[in-house]
């Protein structure tokens, strides 16, 4: 087992891996921005390096600091969170050529699954559904519209080195074809410094449905089940519960077996999520995350496993704790992710937090590294933390969740807490019928009654 063990990462999630860390036996090593000195991962942590100014360019993404800071303290391994180089194969080549672990997948994994086209591909060969689409990139206007012909309207466009809903654009007829198909790859550009696109079938009224998969790089993997991530905004995920209102057992069963096979297969290594768009009983795969996804909290209270342990036993070269059979669901549990931003625009709403009070009590878990009298600092994602409940079912976990809101106290700054405490009071949110446009739809007439 590692001795040391670097987290690449800031706020939260930081937290969680130093915690996992420590429970372990295992010193963490914290890295910083200058902007992030007081940060709580920065306090909680074994050791502290600072790595660069502000900009993340500069200090979270700069690969040769964090190696550096490595070759400083003597950390063996390096767990890189989500988000800035968690799915970046260059970083975890350049780790491994440096004898450091990488807490994740090898370089090509996260290479292939990089790739959209490439994932897409790969995900065929292996025997996953995908959704009917281009075969590869679309290169001029003239393919576009042969594609659009042939798998029919409407279609969506999107950026092969694409994330966060940049370089995305919908075209319903071919007379939009011209205009989106241009404006996907002027984003794509501008994004990515890539305008290559794909297009695939759009699907009118899907969920958004990821499933949990966990390889230990031997052949051997298991699925965890599903979350379903349907409420979004700007494809950007807010609501993330487990399991999957609409998911039977019969089908959480097939495709998480499918899911567990095409990984196993390739000898993966470590967590990672494949996403699917679900309509009317079919699964269509969206991509693969070689990485732990920022809701990975929901399926460990509905498993009762702790998936960033898994994470650093496998990459110790430790077998998995679980098998498959041992995996049973208890329960549902819901996240809820509290942004640092001003309603109704979601604007950033960084600043200094005068008050911060956790809610708790059973079946409740608040992930966060805000404080009282902390800076929130407006160069990075604003993303402050994470509430999680678990009920013995949805309705539970429903009443669960609006009671830990009410409790839940941020003061100092505008969040997203008002937003949760209505969607409550939705009767499609209580039943849970809803869809991937669901959420932007409501919040349209939201605005309009208020007269914004």
């Amino acid at each position: 087992m590692f001795e040391k063990l670097l987290i690449a990462n800031r706020g939260e999630i930081a937290l969680r891996v130093i915690r996992a860390c420590r429970e372990m036996g295992i010193k963490s090593v914290a890295v910083h921005s200058t902007a992030d000195a007081d940060a709580m991962h920065v306090r909680l942590a074994d050791e502290s390096v600072c790595i660069g100014p502000a900009s993340s360019t500069d200090s979270y993404l700069n690969k040769a600091a964090i190696i550096s800071a490595c070759e400083i303290s003597g950390a063996q391994a390096v767990h890189p969170g989500y988000g800035f180089l968690s799915e970046n194969a260059a970083f975890a080549q350049a780790l491994d050529d440096h004898g450091i672990t990488f807490i994740g997948p090898n370089a090509q994994h996260i290479r292939i699954m990089g790739d959209k086209i490439t994932a897409k591909e790969t995900a065929k060969e292996l025997g996953i559904p995908v959704v009917p689409g281009s075969d590869g990139g679309v290169p001029d206007l003239e393919t576009a519209l042969k594609v659009g012909t042939t798998i029919g309207y409407p279609v969506i466009i999107k950026a092969t080195a694409g994330g966060g809903g940049r370089g995305m654009k919908v075209a319903r007829n071919p007379e939009e074809m011209e205009i989106s198909f241009r404006t996907a790859r002027s984003e794509a550009k501008a994004a990515f410094g890539n305008d290559e696109v794909y297009i695939e079938k759009y699907l009118q009224k899907p969920r958004h449905i990821e499933i949990q998969v966990f390889g230990d790089g031997k052949g051997n993997a298991v699925h965890l089940g599903e979350r379903d991530c349907s409420l979004q905004r700007r494809h950007q995920k807010v609501f993330e519960e487990a399991p999957g209102p609409v998911i039977t057992p019969q089908l959480r069963a097939e495709i998480g077996d499918v899911c567990a096979k095409a990984v196993a297969k390739i000898n993966y290594i470590g967590a990672g999520t494949i996403e699917f768009l679900y309509e009317d009983g079919k699964f269509y795969f969206i991509e693969m995350n070689t990485r732990l996804q920022v809701e990975h909290p929901v399926t460990e209270f509905i498993y009762g496993v702790d998936l960033v342990r898994e994470q650093i036993r496998v990459a110790a070269g430790l077998p998995m704790s679980f098998r498959q059979d041992e995996l049973e669901v208890s329960g549902h549990a819901i996240e809820v992710r509290i942004n640092a931003e001003k309603l109704p625009n979601f604007t950033p709403s960084p600043g200094r937090v005068k008050t911060f009070h956790a809610p708790g009590g059973l079946g409740v878990r608040m992930d966060s590294a805000l404080y009282g009298g902390y800076s929130i600092p407006p160069y990075y994602d604003s993303l402050i933390g994470k509430l999680i409940v678990h009920g013995r079912d949805r309705p539970e976990a429903l009443s669960r969740l609006r009671r830990a809101l009410s409790e839940l106290v941020v003061d100092g700054i505008e969040t997203t807490i008002p937003l949760f405490t209505a969607l409550l009071n939705e009767p499609d949110i209580q039943t849970g019928d809803y869809n991937i446009h669901w959420l932007e739809k409501w919040l349209e007439a939201q605005f309009s009654r208020d007269g914004r």
